[in-house]
């Protein structure tokens, strides 16, 4: 027997010890349960006054070619002034630059019409927030097709389109974890209340589709999502807000798809995601990379997620992992419970990983490392995973703590050799930690777990199609409390 196997043998508890659930489980999962319920009797749309202001009113031309920026603030400012109301997009094509929602803005976007983002980067003026994020100084995003900042009652809605037009060969870039200066949001809010999302087709930003940073009381509902046309085109980005519904969405993206972060400094927490669905080559749900802020009190229940081809720019359709959740840079990822999942075609289920990145504002000391702790993953199940394997790692000194995985049942392409199973994984302690930075493949087919205590696993099954010599499941060091189904 190899020494791999026989620590791992020695560090795994009998299934006896699976009688009763972790204390933490039972009340956890009942402070979510009204968390939800809460937010969904509590958090509706604001009244919209009774006031419509047309765009083509104040001079702007559906024709597809003019440029009708100034034509449509005219609008918004009008709206706001007002009182607030409905700013009214009707049929046809309208070209605009950077437009600032108001408070009191609902901008409807009428069956049959469409915004479009300029394609010149001329008419996207920057707009850096007062109080700016680690994003801003590291990123270099300060461009928008549609911005909004310490509003509100704002919102976005319609049977209509919003087409950022944000291609390559408009605003050229590189895939990048740094700046990406040049290629505008289609849509950023900053420190906003009450925030509706309704309806709206997205498509084709520059770079990421949506950044909602820092905002209050966020819903996101009936959203469909297409981002295919650049690099970094994240579908949905949530930053450090408070009291999130996001619900019937759905979302095909060439980089993550749902993903939750902490560079706006700030909690976020009390997010109810539901009956939606998101498709990336990228994490199909992910909790980072930025993580400097905490991530609390999170319920996400039946949702599909996985693969999506996208042959112009990944030469894979799998998904890098299907759920994601990282602290590299000091925040803790806690209270969370995912549930009810369909995920299909990732190269990795699974990426639980603390780090010590430690990515700040330049004025900010390198934070100590964060934490994972307290996670339910229940009832998911899915088929056409690749040969990486599941990972749960912390790093020396920092454990990931206190995770049940609990009716899991996945289906995984196996084919691990022996020299896979042997594989010593680097520490890897300030890496990027997307599960590729752990190679190809990890010593299990299943779940590889290394630097963790308290990590639970009842009815759990993972089924190679062909043999694999990898275990299912392999404990590393520093791990303690690891229980089997």
């Amino acid at each position: 027997m190899t020494l791999l196997r026989t620590v791992l043998l020695s560090l795994l508890l009998p299934a006896a010890a699976w009688a009763q659930s972790p204390e933490w489980e039972v009340p956890l999962r009942g402070a979510l349960d009204q968390m939800a319920a809460t937010l969904t009797a509590t958090l509706k749309p604001w009244p919209v006054p009774d006031r419509v202001f047309k765009v083509a009113d104040y001079g702007a031309i559906a024709d597809g070619n003019t440029v009708n920026t100034a034509a449509i603030q005219k609008a918004i400012d009008a709206c706001s002034s007002a009182g607030g109301g409905v700013v009214l997009v009707e049929k046809g094509d309208y070209v605009t630059g950077t437009l600032d929602l108001k408070n009191g803005v609902m901008l409807e976007i009428a069956k049959d019409a469409r915004v479009l983002g300029s394609t010149r980067f001329a008419d996207y003026p920057p707009r850096v927030p007062v109080h700016e994020t680690v994003m801003d100084t590291w990123m270099k995003l300060t461009q928008s097709l549609i911005y909004a900042e310490n509003c509100d009652r704002i919102g976005i809605r319609g049977a209509g389109v919003i087409d950022g037009r944000g291609t390559r060969e408009s605003f050229p870039g590189k895939n990048d974890i740094g700046a990406m200066p040049n290629r505008p949001f289609l849509i950023r809010m900053v420190e906003c209340r009450h925030v509706v999302m309704d309806g709206i087709t997205l498509k084709d930003a520059a770079s990421w589709m949506q950044n909602y940073l820092n905002c209050e009381n966020l819903i996101l509902q009936g959203l469909r999502v297409t981002n295919l046309s650049n690099w970094n085109n994240d579908a949905f980005d949530i930053d450090g807000c408070r009291n999130v519904l996001v619900r019937d969405c759905s979302s095909v993206s060439v980089d993550d798809g749902l993903c939750f972060k902490g560079a706006g400094l700030r909690t976020l927490e009390n997010v109810l995601v539901e009956n939606s669905e998101f498709r990336t080559p990228c994490n199909a749900i992910k909790f980072g990379t930025d993580s400097q802020g905490d991530f609390r009190n999170i319920l996400i229940r039946n949702v599909t997620i996985g693969g999506a081809p996208i042959p112009a720019l990944h030469k894979s359709r799998d998904s890098i992992s299907g759920i994601s959740l990282q602290s590299v840079d000091g925040g803790t990822v806690e209270n969370i419970r995912i549930t009810g999942v369909r995920m299909d075609n990732t190269h990795s289920p699974f990426c639980l990983r603390l780090g010590h990145r430690g990515r700040v504002k330049p004025d900010m000391p390198k934070p100590a490392p964060g934490a994972i702790r307290r996670v339910i993953f229940e009832n998911i199940k899915g088929a056409g995973h690749q040969r990486r394997g599941s990972i749960i790692s912390g790093i020396p000194g920092a454990q990931v703590r206190d995770v049940v995985f609990r009716d899991i049942d996945l289906k995984v392409s196996g084919g691990g050799s022996e020299k896979d199973a042997q594989r010593v994984v680097p520490e890897l302690v300030d890496a990027y930690p997307d599960a590729f930075s752990f190679g190809t493949t990890v010593p299990a087919y299943g779940f590889w777990i290394r630097h963790a205590e308290g990590i639970l696993f009842d009815r759990v099954t993972v089924t190679p199609e062909k043999p694999d010599a990898r275990p299912c499941f392999v404990t590393g060091v520093d791990a303690s409390g690891i229980v089997l189904p």
